[in-house]
């Protein structure tokens, strides 16, 4: 059964203090942090990767990921494509607001590859490491029967995904006995404390699930997203022209209030982390040399798949 790895690398990485924070190198062999999720989902069984990128940064990435992902996907018989997002890729009839230059968010992104994404699919960030647990629990609930409306997300515990060096934006993840999603709240400037984590000196629970937009979805939801961003269009942007973001999350946490869709929460053990500040970086660095070190991966990273 095909199943896609759809990567949002398009993020202009603002915190990160300039440069491509995607393409960061953060091991010794020169690799980033997207080679250890395509190793992971070709490990879980996807055989699909498309990233969405930008035109702007298109040459500079294809020069670091495109000859050698390209030779490992094709070893293993997984198919590589490309989409790109854009700020004037918005629904007929409108028009971008004068002074716009923010992205649409991560809801726009997946549109980007509508035209190339068919199959079942993982939607994830390219500059966040999610471990090997989160893509072998979404294809297999990819592969398994499942209506259109049936998704799941990989959940990660909050404590796992703070960072020392500022305040973070988390999709905190209200699940029933079931193990299905209820509800995201988009949570924004989580700080770590030495009590734990608080939002604008209000504790958070840190044991809570949140989602790091991590999602297995179907062909069908493109179609509903494309539907919600027409009407994003009409009721959000021009409240916000400048500021608005169509985001995966407030989307789906939307459709699940209105009963439309069921998301499976299934939660992951590994622990998440990601370049968001520069200072972040070092601590990316150590913590991938300690998954090489204890035997996670090996220090020639597709060797063992």
């Amino acid at each position: 059964m095909k199943t896609t790895m759809l990567i949002m690398a398009a993020g202009i990485g603002s915190r990160f203090g300039g440069g491509i924070k995607q393409l960061a190198p953060i091991d010794d062999s020169g690799h980033i942090i997207m080679d250890y999720s395509i190793h992971d989902a070709i490990e879980a069984g996807f055989n699909k990767v498309v990233f969405i990128i930008r035109r702007d940064i298109e040459k500079d990435f294809k020069e670091v990921i495109d000859d050698r992902i390209e030779a490992v996907c094709r070893a293993h018989d997984v198919e590589v494509g490309y989409a790109f997002q854009a700020l004037d890729d918005i629904p007929e009839g409108n028009a971008v607001p004068e002074g716009r230059t923010k992205p649409w968010g991560t809801g726009q992104a997946v549109l980007a590859a509508k035209d190339i994404v068919k199959e079942p699919f993982v939607v994830l960030n390219a500059d966040d490491y999610y471990g090997k647990e989160g893509f072998r629990k979404i294809h297999d609930f990819l592969v398994s029967v499942h209506g259109d409306n049936s998704f799941c997300m990989a959940g990660f515990l909050l404590k796992n995904t703070l960072s020392e060096n500022g305040g973070v934006t988390r999709g905190i993840c209200r699940v029933d006995e079931n193990g299905d999603l209820t509800d995201v709240i988009e949570t924004p400037n989580i700080v770590k404390t030495a009590e734990g984590a608080e939002v604008n000196g209000t504790p958070v629970d840190v044991s809570s699930n949140v989602s790091m937009n991590m999602w297995g979805l179907t062909p069908g939801f493109i179609r509903t997203l494309e539907d919600g961003f027409e009407t994003f269009f009409k009721e959000s942007v021009p409240e916000n022209p400048l500021k608005a973001e169509y985001l995966l999350p407030i989307f789906i946490g939307q459709l699940l209030r209105e009963g439309k869709i069921t998301v499976k929460a299934l939660e992951s053990k590994d622990r998440w982390f990601g370049v968001t500040y520069a200072e972040d970086r070092p601590l990316v660095v150590e913590s991938f040399k300690e998954l090489i070190d204890s035997g996670v991966y090996k220090k020639d990273l597709y060797s063992d798949l």
